[in-house]
């Protein structure tokens, strides 16, 4: 599992993490929400060791962050960021082959693309395994991005706004993947997400953060209601349950 312990961390005199606590729960999709600026993009990078906190620590299968090699660590855990832009023209074959990188070192073997082969497959990207990243949309794009992260093969998957600029038949296809990934393969998934509905519909737990301390943390069923996403995001939320889900209406009251 992946636990953090009085994590601080301040640009400045801005303090973005106020010592905080917790743990992710293993085989599980755990979404982090909060207003922009409650240090969820922050906290994640900390958690994936982009960036070192002030004080505090992280561990990983009971094991300090700070003891891995980044070659072990990368076999562990996997992190896609909000932007990813890539300057090389590539397949995307290709890109998705980057996620073996820790294993094959660049020297693929039947191992290396077996997984490659299964990514591509789970992803349903296998009819565009051979076109080049620039020619995709945007869900395409972010969707072989995600493959290169299945590819990786890691038990902790990290992703950070993982919808952003994607229409909503794209996010929905990029949310059940990663249904699947927890539900077929069992890794443990964790993302920040704005779109409140994505993180109810298809989360089995939430993180709540606001002013770099977390609100709550709770099973989805019990985190969404509308005086705790009140308490969150400072407007009125209306909650309508349907096919035992919850749907968070907030722009229409």
């Amino acid at each position: 599992m992946i636990t953090f312990k009085n994590i601080q961390k301040k640009y400045g005199d801005k303090i973005v993490l106020d010592n905080l606590s917790d743990t992710i729960a293993k085989g599980k999709i755990t979404s982090l929400i909060g207003p922009n600026g409650a240090g969820k993009s922050t906290l994640l990078s900390i958690i994936s060791r982009l960036i070192v906190q002030d004080s505090g620590s992280v561990s990983v299968f009971d094991k300090e962050l700070t003891a891995y090699k980044n070659n072990e660590l990368a076999k562990k855990l996997s992190i896609l960021k909000q932007s990813n832009h890539l300057e090389l023209k590539l397949t995307v074959k290709e890109l998705v082959s980057f996620g073996r990188f820790p294993y094959s070192k660049g020297r693929l073997n039947a191992t290396d693309e077996e997984k490659i082969a299964t990514a591509l497959a789970f992803s349903e990207l296998e009819e565009l395994k051979d076109t080049y990243i620039d020619e995709l949309s945007g869900g395409q794009r972010q969707r072989a991005f995600l493959a290169m992260i299945i590819a990786q093969d890691t038990e902790y998957i990290l992703l950070d706004e993982p919808l952003n600029n994607l229409d909503m038949k794209h996010a929905v296809q990029v949310m059940k993947t990663l249904r699947r990934l927890v539900d077929e393969l069992q890794k443990t998934v964790v993302i920040v997400i704005h779109e409140i509905n994505f993180a109810s519909g298809y989360s089995d737990f939430i993180i709540a953060m606001k002013n770099g301390r977390i609100l709550y943390h709770e099973e989805t069923s019990e985190m969404i209601t509308a005086e705790k996403l009140a308490d969150i995001f400072d407007i009125e939320f209306d909650i309508i349950e349907k096919n035992k889900k919850k749907i968070c209406n907030y722009f229409n009251l």
